[in-house]
């Protein structure tokens, strides 16, 4: 984990969405183990409007969910937001 300049540690946030709560559950348990914040969505509705709401740094996106898929979601994410996202 990087500090920042005044020597505090910059905690990361991650968003991870999964419609699959379960799953959602076991990662976002390893990664607070690993000192991460997390914020969980259960859509890919919700997962956008997080990304509005929260400065987020790292998104962990199933591909396969009801309602809209995350590949779509991950178009949405590079075509309306200044962050560099990965699909």
């Amino acid at each position: 984990m990087k500090n920042n300049k005044d020597g505090e540690k910059m905690v990361k946030t991650i968003l991870v969405v999964d419609d699959d709560h379960d799953i959602v559950r076991l990662i976002t348990e390893s990664l607070k183990f690993e000192q991460f914040n997390t914020i969980q969505a259960y859509s890919g509705k919700k997962a956008l409007c997080y990304v509005k709401e929260y400065k987020i740094d790292f998104v962990v996106l199933d591909i396969m969910m009801p309602e809209m898929d995350g590949l779509e979601v991950c178009r949405k994410l590079e075509m309306n937001t200044i962050s560099p996202f990965c699909c």
